[in-house]
């Protein structure tokens, strides 16, 4: 994972932030061709999505903004060897912090709103395949994540539910190569 701070500009009209360019990326170390931008809008707080990921060889690598309102954001190493594996690292995010978060391929990613209307954009590095989609129980105990929400009272889909815990994961992501993919805090 890689916090990336955008430039922003300010004049009395307004802000402007430049949120991608390919050659800005490639000099901090982040050589993703991205492919799809997606959006969701959360309505209530503690509304948490993921933990998700797509299995190889479809893996996708995100990056993730939050553009109104307020996010804890969430990134758990899945590389089966990994000196870092099943360890994960948060941060918040909130519109007009103007930081994305870089999820590498091999890592799932997961959020929980913190304010009503929460948007959060995506660029992955694949498009969305159904038969690569996989997911992590978002409150596997294994994970020692401390979710700013108690567990019975996050809004948390069926299908976020029904996923595995990390123990059940292992080899999804084989040897866990280090290199440009490593966890940086």
């Amino acid at each position: 994972m890689k916090v990336v701070s955008l430039d922003t500009f300010v004049d009395e009209r307004g802000e402007f932030t430049e949120t991608y360019d390919r050659k800005s990326y490639v000099y901090l170390g982040i050589e993703d061709v991205f492919v799809q931008d997606s959006f969701s809008r959360s309505n209530s707080p503690g509304t948490v999505r993921g933990i998700h990921f797509q299995r190889p060889p479809r893996s996708q690598a995100k990056l993730v903004r939050v553009a109104r309102g307020k996010a804890f954001d969430i990134v758990v190493d899945l590389r089966t060897g990994s000196p870092t594996f099943g360890e994960h690292v948060s941060i918040v995010l909130e519109e007009g912090d103007s930081r994305v978060v870089y999820v590498p391929a091999g890592f799932g990613h997961g959020f929980c709103t913190l304010v009503a209307g929460t948007e959060v954009v995506y660029k992955m590095s694949d498009h969305f395949s159904a038969e690569h989609y996989a997911g992590l129980r978002w409150d596997d105990p294994a994970l020692g994540i401390d979710w700013p929400v108690p567990t019975d009272a996050a809004i948390v889909s069926a299908r976020d539910q029904a996923h595995p815990v990390l123990a059940q994961l292992v080899g999804v992501f084989g040897s866990g190569r280090t290199g440009p993919h490593e966890v940086e805090p």
